[in-house]
């Protein structure tokens, strides 16, 4: 006899029943789910999008991303700034034509670990988000500059806290450079043709790219597309010096804002320079030298094995420091990156860094303002090459040439407990605690 088989009534009130209990626990899971969501975005990551530009570059609110028409470079541009100047490109100097601003991008996305000042203290230099001390009801985001009880300044550029210069560490120092000539990014080949289509234009913002680093007397550098090439073994010095013809090379200047004020911004003189070098030829060396306040401080590799801190005023050379090591030639090219930062010289050599503090030395004059731009050398003996250089300068926080209302040179800030010192990396365009208007102040 076949089995019975369920009513059509019964069939379906089971099959009802079992979607009611799937729609409830459904709706159970994703109420755990907004709550755990709530609960960790309260307490412990939240996501912010950047809304303005006064941490480029490294974090953008709303831009554009150019590529330079000349060049190549590539580089991004406040959202609003196009509408007052065409963006200028920070390596040839070239005015960007309406069609190189394309879609506007959003500002970057981040996520913010709320919780971890529970665990650890604030460190100098971390990237915080906080409630704005004018509208509290605003988030910002900015760099930390000075803590609770600290002396802050800002001179020349430098941060100094209690009266000493504040270093960047490694780390952030390489997000804060910003460049003034890259090699890989010339026109090489495009460059007679812009000549050409700018020759009658009377706007003398477009002006011929022209190779900038240029031979002194006696040097026999040989200009090759994307290398110098030096071939001497008579242990003869041949030097190649930066010239521009822009005024506002070296100048606190952000490709992120509106280029109309680059004439009104300070000299940087903190500088880094670098390079791929590569020589079979153990007498001879390289090296660079980079002006600070009149005074030109050098880096040289000698190829048997030492490395050479020095300083010239006017015309005595001093050495510094003098560190022998071995195996300071290898096959093949070596990177070689020189700067003159916050009071100190750095020099990397392969994987190699090696450090020498100004402040050390008992000529050291700590400078506050450039009046002309910087010079920078590149020199060498032998028979090498050179490929990849690369020109940058220090972010400059900018004190009283900007208006700030405290931390300058005259008018030290003394943080109290729970204060906290903040500024923007792209210290032209940032509204933060050098700035604030808090209780009339």
């Amino acid at each position: 006899m076949d089995q019975q088989r369920p009513q059509p009534t019964e069939s379906f009130a089971r099959r009802h029943h079992h979607s009611a209990e799937n729609i409830i626990t459904l709706l159970e899971w994703l109420l755990v789910a907004f709550i755990l969501a709530l609960v960790f975005q309260g307490y412990a990551v939240q996501a912010f999008q950047i809304p303005t530009g006064s941490m480029a570059e490294t974090l953008r609110g709303a831009h554009y991303q150019m590529r330079c028409v000349r060049c190549g470079y590539p580089f991004d541009t406040d959202s609003g700034a196009v509408t007052v100047k065409p963006p200028q490109c920070p390596n040839c100097d070239y005015f960007q034509p309406p069609h190189a601003a394309r879609d506007v991008k959003n500002g970057d996305r981040i996520f913010v670990l709320k919780s971890i000042y529970q665990f650890l203290e604030p460190q100098r230099w971390d990237v915080i988000v906080f409630k704005n001390p004018t509208g509290p009801k605003t988030n910002y985001i900015k760099r930390l500059i000075g803590l609770p009880g600290e002396t802050v300044q800002l001179i020349g550029g430098d941060v100094y806290i209690d009266g000493e210069i504040q270093r960047k560490p490694v780390h952030v120092q390489q997000e804060l450079w910003m460049p003034i000539f890259v090699q890989d990014n010339q026109p090489f080949s495009a460059a007679g043709h812009f000549e050409e289509l700018h020759q009658s234009n009377q706007d003398a913002h477009y002006k011929p790219w022209t190779e900038p680093f240029k031979n002194t007397l006696g040097s026999d550098w040989q200009f090759k597309p994307g290398r110098y090439q030096l071939d001497d073994k008579a242990r003869k010095e041949h030097t190649l010096v930066y010239q521009t013809n822009n005024p506002n090379k070296f100048k606190a200047r952000y490709a992120y804002n509106d280029s109309s004020y680059y004439q009104y911004k300070p000299i940087c003189s903190d500088l880094m320079i670098s390079f791929y070098t590569n020589s079979d030829y153990i007498d001879g060396y390289v090296g660079a030298r980079l002006e600070k306040g009149g005074v030109l401080y050098s880096a040289t590799v000698e190829f048997d094995g030492a490395l050479i801190f020095s300083r010239t005023d006017g015309m005595i050379t001093r050495e510094l420091e003098r560190t022998l090591t071995g195996g300071i030639q290898q096959p093949g090219f070596q990177k070689f990156e020189f700067a003159n930062v916050d009071h100190q010289l750095v020099l990397r050599w392969g994987d190699r860094r090696f450090t020498y503090d100004l402040t050390k030395d008992e000529g050291f004059v700590p400078v506050t303002e450039e009046n002309k731009p910087p010079r920078v050398q590149i020199f060498a003996s032998g028979d090498l090459e050179l490929r990849h250089i690369g020109l940058y300068r220090d972010t400059f926080y900018r004190g009283e040439e900007a208006g700030a209302k405290r931390a300058i040179k005259e008018k030290p800030f003394t943080l109290e407990a729970d204060q906290f010192f903040v500024c923007g990396d792209n210290s032209n365009n940032s509204q933060d605690s050098r700035m604030w208007d808090i209780n009339g102040d």
